[in-house]
């Protein structure tokens, strides 16, 4: 078999080349090496089990060759179909002349056939080892693939330069959308394991970070993708906050709103359905300085500060209602409280005796509804702006 294994390699290259389309190229280069390489490493390991030189069977560094076979074919793309379709060929080729030889030497039929086990079972081997190597290329690819993806993402929330955005999403083979949302998420209730798993079955275009300090998703294409079952089944349960829809270099700021809200809900909120910056706009606006806010709020609101809190709420109520109605009629507050029209006009009395000439200049009127809006969230959200914060 040694004597013949340079000739044999030689009709397996050729027999593969003619039976397999993917490798019927000129063998040049790294391919061409690597499977002639193979071939005749795989005729020399043979020889070698026979001959009881490999201990019956193949060592770490022998399959080596063949699991780069597997790499190399996922790096030119390819399934694995090809080289396993080589494999089988080089196989038969192999039987045809060892079966001459051991004929020539009078090797007996009950031999034959365990000559016959020993190459198949060593090409099983063999194949085996190709397809770990192409495992583990692919493997490879999706780890360095998962952390250019999460680069991009903390490109994004951290407001990097949109070059460097647009270059780390080329990277990531990830199309630029024409907007984002970011959502801001809480502590995970389910084990790292179970949140790994449902990172990995959120859509491909979706980044997550769902075990960092601060976990946040950046969904692409929010009216579409925030509706995906997946998606929303991540945002249950974590406190969800999603920001405003921005294009794709703001995405910082989107976060940063929606940390914003998420930092006024009450604790634990972990239970709340997910919240949408884009129905609190006006909320936002009073987080950008909520000490200033909340100044304006104890200048503004301290003709109320003698009133029982009962009759304090009643007219800030009131008053917010009149302001949002265009300083509108006792019958227009009426029905945006949903109370009497009397009862609403004797509240308006008394709203114009405790604010009086304020309730006639615009811009005390703006103030008074920043004022009464920052109670309305410290309402709606459990936490106002407060002076010094």
């Amino acid at each position: 078999m040694r004597k013949e294994r340079s000739s044999l390699a030689a009709e397996i290259i050729t027999e593969i080349r003619r039976h397999v389309p993917d490798f019927s190229r000129p063998l040049a280069g790294q391919f061409g090496a690597g499977i002639q390489q193979g071939v005749e490493t795989a005729l020399e390991q043979f020889a070698d089990l026979l001959e009881g030189a490999g201990e019956g069977a193949l060592g770490e560094e022998r399959l080596r060759v063949h699991r780069a076979l597997g790499r190399g074919e996922f790096a030119e793309g390819r399934s694995l179909d090809a080289l396993q379709a080589a494999y089988r060929v080089g196989a038969r080729v192999a039987w045809r002349r060892y079966a001459r030889v051991a004929r020539g030497t009078g090797l007996g039929a009950d031999r034959m056939v365990l000559l016959a086990e020993a190459i198949f079972a060593h090409i099983d081997e063999l194949a085996a080892a190709a397809v770990a190597g192409y495992a583990a290329a692919r493997a490879d690819e999706a780890g360095t693939f998962g952390r250019r993806r999460h680069q991009l993402l903390d490109l994004m929330v951290s407001g990097a330069a949109p070059g460097a955005v647009r270059d780390a999403a080329r990277l990531a083979d990830w199309p630029l959308p024409p907007d984002v949302a970011c959502v801001a998420l809480g502590a995970a209730a389910a084990p790292p394991a179970r949140t790994l798993a449902a990172a990995l079955r959120l859509p491909d275009l979706v980044l997550a970070d769902l075990d960092g300090p601060e976990s946040c998703l950046v969904v692409p294409e929010p009216a579409l993708y925030l509706r995906d079952g997946q998606v929303q089944r991540v945002m249950q349960g974590r406190g969800a906050v999603i920001g405003p829809a921005v294009p794709p270099d703001a995405a910082a700021h989107s976060l940063r709103w929606a940390r914003a809200i998420r930092a006024c809900l009450p604790q634990p909120h972990g239970g709340r359905a997910p919240v949408d910056c884009e129905r609190c706009l006006p909320e936002l606006l009073l987080l950008g300085d909520p000490a200033l806010v909340a100044l304006i709020a104890d200048r503004r609101l301290s003709p109320l500060a003698d009133l029982t809190p009962k009759r304090g709420e009643r007219l800030a109520a009131t008053l917010l209602a009149w302001l949002q109605t265009n300083r509108g009629s006792a019958p227009d507050v009426a029905a945006r409280l949903g109370i009497h029209p009397q009862t609403a006009r004797q509240r308006l009395h008394q709203v114009q005796r405790l604010f009086g000439p304020a309730l006639a200049d615009p811009d005390a009127r703006f103030e008074l509804e920043v004022a009464l809006r920052s109670r309305l969230m410290a309402s709606a959200f459990g936490a106002a702006p407060r002076l010094g914060a």
